[in-house]
């Protein structure tokens, strides 16, 4: 077929072996849980073979991906194989000779392998993609799934120290005003205290239907004065500076449940093109949970693991033992602290008793219950302002007293002016507050 249509080009077909020889799933590059702490084994992911590389140097490479209509196409084993041994294959030409890979398929390629800013052309079902070889080179250098690490589970801080600082960012969403611009406030408060300064960008719309609203995660694809995005729940406390993260490509992400990643911090790289196919494809693909974290996970189902340390969760699970919940309670309350992120899942903190965490009250919310992360919320929130206090070296010196006070503290007056509370998300060089209508308005009428 090729010589019909390029007679004079010199063709090569390399052979592939399959990644399993009988039938396998995704599971063996996306495992539900991996032994991050190595306790009792390292975790590592299984060869992945590859194409031999030609004499001579391709300028394109073409592969026709299968596309199973079962609904379950994107987690394809072989479908994910094939993509990875062509960027290999592109990835293995020196220097950055310009190589150019082509599928076919009726499906989207992987959008976080061959991404929309390297696509040339596209008609039907043909993706001409030219790309960056250098960028490619370092996807490849990480496992090959996020059955290992993609960072260590000590961070990386000392490797990003010196880098070139680029156009990056964190964002959050407010979903609602009156409930968690709380949330908001303390998350951005937190970050500057570890120690960043990279822009805050938050984006706001109390305007539509809790439906509609979900898809405003989806929006952060738009934010393209950013090359990257770490994107964070509102209802996080950053207790140590995670900036190495923006290194790391889309989608970086901890582990959720099966194969699964954890919406709630995630690097992404912004868009239009790959908001659009976002867009398009809303009606067809089923989120497993029917919201933003469900429908992400069906279409990027290959992403890289970073440490649960890097997202972790206040929450006692059924099967936790007493040896268990004793770590986790060591993790909240160490100083310096062994997390970096703390992700207060059930009632959020600014909405209980500030010495008293209001998920005991509950019965199926008393998984989530935990006074020792419930004070450590507070305890950063009172902190920022008195570091404040300090910074301004106010001659009556209070900031120097220790803060005791046992009266209640909520946020969750509707006549609070919400919008000046979020001025540590407006960044003093641009419009950083974001307010947007969902794309999911538009794909629903």
């Amino acid at each position: 077929m090729a010589n019909r249509f390029t007679p004079n080009a010199n063709h090569n077909i390399p052979h592939l072996d399959y990644l399993c020889r009988q039938k396998c799933d995704m599971g063996i590059l996306v495992p539900e849980w991996i032994d991050e702490e190595q306790d009792s084994e390292i975790p590592s992911c299984p060869f992945l073979p590859s194409v031999q590389m030609p004499r001579q140097r391709p300028d394109l490479i073409a592969v026709k991906l299968p596309c199973h209509n079962d609904g379950n196409w994107s987690r394809d084993i072989a479908r994910l194989h094939l993509q990875i041994a062509a960027a290999n294959l592109a990835a293995s030409c020196k220097g950055n000779y310009p190589v150019h890979v082509l599928f076919v398929t009726t499906c989207f390629p992987m959008p976080n392998l061959f991404t929309c800013k390297d696509l040339v052309a596209r008609e039907r079902n043909t993706w001409l993609y030219k790309p960056k070889l250098n960028e490619l080179r370092e996807k490849l250098r990480l496992p090959i799934g996020s059955c290992e690490l993609a960072v260590p589970l000590g961070g990386l801080e000392q490797d990003y120290s010196g880098r070139k600082r680029q156009r990056e960012a964190y964002a959050t969403i407010l979903h609602s005003a009156y409930v968690y611009v709380c949330g908001a406030i303390v998350a951005a408060q937190s970050i500057r205290m570890s120690g960043s300064t990279r822009d805050l960008v938050i984006l706001v719309d109390d305007s539509i239907s809790d439906y509609h609203r979900s898809g405003l995660e989806l929006a952060g694809w738009q934010l393209t004065d950013y090359d990257k995005i770490i994107f964070i729940d509102s209802d996080l406390l950053i207790l140590r500076n995670i900036d190495f993260l923006f290194q790391m490509p889309e989608i970086s992400a901890t582990g959720n449940s099966g194969p699964l990643f954890n919406s709630g911090v995630m690097v992404i790289e912004p868009s239009n093109c790959t908001f659009q196919i976002l867009m398009d494809h809303i009606n067809e693909i089923e989120s497993y949970n029917g919201g933003d974290q469900g429908y992400l996970n069906e279409i990027f189902t290959w992403w890289h693991r970073i440490p649960k340390h890097m997202n972790f969760l206040k929450h006692f699970w059924i099967g936790d033992d007493e040896f268990v919940k004793q770590k986790k309670i060591h993790f909240f309350e160490a100083e310096p602290s062994i997390l970096y992120i703390l992700h207060y899942l059930g009632n959020k903190p600014w909405m209980c008793f500030r010495d008293y965490d209001c998920n005991w009250n509950v019965d199926i919310l008393r998984e989530f219950a935990s006074d020792v992360a419930h004070r450590r919320w507070w305890k950063a929130q009172l902190e920022y302002d008195r570091r404040e206090a300090e910074k301004g070296n106010y001659s009556d010196e209070h900031w120097r007293i220790k803060i005791e006070d046992d009266r209640l503290v909520k946020c969750i007056d509707e006549d609070c002016n919400w919008e000046g509370k979020l001025r540590h998300w407006v960044d003093k060089s641009r419009v950083a507050a974001a307010t947007l209508l969902s794309p999911f308005s538009a794909a629903s009428q």
